[in-house]
Protein backbone atom coordinates (compact mmCIF):
# COMPACT_ATOMS: atom_id res chain seq x y z
CA UNK A 1 0.00 0.00 0.00
CA UNK A 2 1.49 3.33 -1.08
CA UNK A 3 0.90 5.56 1.94
CA UNK A 4 2.21 8.69 0.22
CA UNK A 5 -0.32 8.70 -2.60
CA UNK A 6 -3.16 7.23 -0.52
CA UNK A 7 -6.36 9.21 -0.18
CA UNK A 8 -6.51 9.98 3.54
CA UNK A 9 -9.73 11.04 5.21
CA UNK A 10 -10.98 11.68 8.71
CA UNK A 11 -14.38 11.22 10.26
CA UNK A 12 -16.96 13.93 9.72
CA UNK A 13 -17.56 13.67 13.48
CA UNK A 14 -14.14 15.23 14.14
CA UNK A 15 -15.21 18.58 12.65
CA UNK A 16 -12.33 21.04 12.57
CA UNK A 17 -10.39 19.30 15.34
CA UNK A 18 -6.88 18.22 14.46
CA UNK A 19 -6.53 15.63 17.23
CA UNK A 20 -8.03 12.65 15.49
CA UNK A 21 -7.03 9.81 13.25
CA UNK A 22 -7.20 9.54 9.49
CA UNK A 23 -7.82 6.40 7.48
CA UNK A 24 -6.90 5.33 3.96
CA UNK A 25 -8.06 2.20 2.17
CA UNK A 26 -6.11 0.17 -0.33
CA UNK A 27 -7.12 -2.91 -2.29
CA UNK A 28 -6.12 -5.29 0.51
CA UNK A 29 -5.19 -3.07 3.45
CA UNK A 30 -6.41 -0.16 5.56
CA UNK A 31 -4.06 2.34 7.14
CA UNK A 32 -4.59 4.58 10.17
CA UNK A 33 -2.46 7.59 11.14
CA UNK A 34 -2.47 10.52 13.56
CA UNK A 35 -3.85 13.61 11.82
CA UNK A 36 -1.50 15.85 13.84
CA UNK A 37 1.56 13.97 12.56
CA UNK A 38 0.85 12.67 9.06
CA UNK A 39 4.55 11.97 8.44
CA UNK A 40 4.93 10.05 11.71
CA UNK A 41 3.98 6.69 10.31
CA UNK A 42 0.82 4.67 9.97
CA UNK A 43 -0.66 1.46 11.28
CA UNK A 44 -1.41 -0.80 8.29
CA UNK A 45 -4.06 -3.45 8.91
CA UNK A 46 -5.81 -6.24 7.10
CA UNK A 47 -9.54 -5.68 6.47
CA UNK A 48 -10.41 -8.06 9.32
CA UNK A 49 -8.06 -6.32 11.75
CA UNK A 50 -9.38 -2.89 10.75
CA UNK A 51 -12.97 -4.08 11.32
CA UNK A 52 -11.99 -5.42 14.75
CA UNK A 53 -10.32 -2.08 15.61
CA UNK A 54 -13.45 -0.13 14.64
CA UNK A 55 -15.71 -2.47 16.62
CA UNK A 56 -13.48 -2.28 19.69
CA UNK A 57 -13.20 1.51 19.49
CA UNK A 58 -16.97 1.77 19.27
CA UNK A 59 -17.38 -0.53 22.27
CA UNK A 60 -14.90 1.53 24.30
CA UNK A 61 -16.76 4.72 23.40
CA UNK A 62 -20.07 3.18 24.46
CA UNK A 63 -18.54 2.07 27.76
CA UNK A 64 -17.18 5.59 28.34
CA UNK A 65 -20.52 7.27 27.54
CA UNK A 66 -22.39 4.90 29.86
CA UNK A 67 -20.36 6.07 32.89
Amino acid sequence: MDLFSASWRKSSYSGTQSSCVEVAFGATRAAVRDSKDPDGGALVLSPASFAALVIQAGAQRSDFLAQ
